[in-house]
């Protein structure tokens, strides 16, 4: 088994959240991965070495200065009632809806779904903001959000 329910996650409340709600056909759509499927997927996608974006080494594309084209702020757009994700993520990361992303937030908790329902409720996912990375399967186009209200893109080797 490669998903837990949405019943079994323990930080399901963000889809919850009074504020935000989540539709229930895109909350059928996000599937958080099992610990085993979670870690397979950030050894395999995010790095063999940590376990964190916090620990990224040298050696690991996430820290690496060339991965990293643009920075911008993603905080003001989430505190508003404009539910658009930020200008330069949409024109970086021009996927076709059905791609499949995965939000990572840690090698045991990361969470799957498709492009435009990670785009409709990008704000969810930022409940939490130390670090993640959201990748797109096959896709070397990449981002990560930070706590200090910036996020950057680029591109994975």
């Amino acid at each position: 088994m490669n998903y837990l329910s949405i019943e079994q996650y323990p930080k399901a409340w963000i889809f919850r959240h009074k504020d935000m709600p989540v539709s229930e056909e895109d909350l059928a759509q996000i599937k958080p991965l099992t610990d085993a499927r979670a870690e397979q997927v950030w050894s395999q996608q995010i790095s063999k070495e940590c376990n964190h974006p916090e620990n990224f080494g040298p050696a690991d594309w996430a820290n690496k200065n060339q991965t990293w084209l643009e920075t911008d702020n993603w905080q003001s757009l989430w505190e508003s009632d404009d539910p658009a994700i930020p200008e330069l993520l949409a024109q970086h990361l021009q996927w076709e809806d059905e791609t499949v992303v995965w939000f990572c937030y840690s090698s045991e908790h990361v969470i799957e779904t498709s492009w435009d329902v990670f785009r409709r409720n990008w704000k969810n996912f930022l409940f939490f903001d130390d670090g993640p990375l959201l990748i797109g399967k096959k896709r070397k186009q990449v981002a990560q959000f930070h706590q200090t209200g910036n996020f950057r893109i680029g591109n994975r080797k």
